[in-house]
């Protein structure tokens, strides 16, 4: 039988029991994942940050709590996002790619934020510095806006005859001058014909491919973007139907049937986002930790796709690439 003293125990137990549980719901960080793009399509950039914080020693769902914001594209719906999640006073903001970073940096002047941008942050406003950023955001850097010469280049070497290249570029993102200006130069140099077209949704991507077509383009340019890394099947899959051969930005592109790719990896880069994520969590200030940069940039060629296209690929070609999917 239990006695009065027991039952005064047992009842102190039950009240105080969910007020350590909602204590501890109030000490456990929460991350907030702003992103431009959708969950499906970066399913794989989410594991390798989750990773990389875990062996910081913060694992969703045990020790940490992460809400994430799709905008799938739609970067009108991004503003809102980053408001929510100020509003939520998260302990730490991830925003990728550009588009998410720009508004993040645009919400808060206070919660920390881990980027990653396609092109150079100081530029953007995210930054003071790459060595010391300064404020309240640091990240990686991919330099994705920046490589649109090299991929010209690439263009003419595997296809030595081709004299007009389509550009498709998306003018939502704060990358668009940077991208027009680089393969303007870049084309003149090399003595290409360029078309430059918009896109910003599904459906005028498939109005830029159809222009494409009736223009006679020899190749197209994929500019680096969250919209068309969501829409990568559909890109990919339009440019197989009417024979376009095609550089992207990203090797994930490749791997759905893609030509060929020239940039750094997507998915490294959350890597180094999680590992800031961490130190931040530890205490280590945002302005304190220097911008991250790619040592590597990966030329990924489809041979399957380059042999359906009629396409010869040079030997050479064949000798530079990081990797050939055959």
């Amino acid at each position: 039988m239990i006695g009065r003293r027991e039952v005064i125990t047992l009842l102190g137990g039950a009240a105080t029991w969910p007020l350590a549980a909602r204590a501890q719901q109030r000490t456990m960080p929460v991350i907030g994942y702003l992103s431009a793009a959708s969950p499906s399509q970066t399913a794989p950039l989410v594991a390798a940050l989750r990773q990389s914080v875990s062996e910081a020693g913060y694992v969703e769902g045990k020790n940490l709590a992460i809400e994430y914001r799709w905008a799938e594209g739609q970067y009108d719906r991004l503003p809102a996002m980053a408001a929510e999640l100020v509003h939520r006073q998260v302990a730490v903001i991830v925003a990728s790619p550009t588009p998410a970073a720009v508004v993040a940096k645009a919400a808060t002047a206070t919660i920390p934020i881990v980027f990653h941008v396609a092109s150079d942050p100081v530029k953007l406003g995210l930054v003071a510095g790459l060595a010391r950023p300064g404020g309240n955001a640091t990240g990686a850097n991919s330099f994705l806006a920046d490589l649109g010469a090299k991929q010209l280049g690439l263009l003419h070497d595997l296809l030595p005859t081709a004299s007009r290249i389509g550009v498709l570029i998306n003018p939502a993102n704060a990358n668009f001058e940077i991208v027009t200006k680089d393969v303007t130069a870049a084309a003149t140099a090399i003595g290409l014909e360029i078309e430059i077209i918009h896109a910003r949704d599904s459906r005028e991507i498939d109005t830029a491919i159809a222009g494409f077509i009736r223009s006679k383009t020899d190749a197209l340019l994929i500019g680096g973007d969250a919209l068309f890394y969501t829409r990568r099947l559909q890109l990919t899959t339009l440019a197989t139907r009417h024979a376009i051969p095609v550089v992207y930005s990203q090797r994930e592109f490749v791997e759905v049937g893609g030509l060929v790719s020239y940039g750094a990896s997507a998915t490294d880069a959350h890597r180094k986002l999680g590992v800031y994520v961490g130190r931040i969590l530890n205490g280590a200030k945002p302005a304190d930790l220097p911008v991250e940069q790619p040592t590597k940039f990966d030329l990924v060629l489809n041979l399957i796709t380059a042999k359906a296209l009629g396409i010869s690929v040079p030997e050479k070609f064949l000798v530079a690439a990081d990797e050939v999917i055959e």
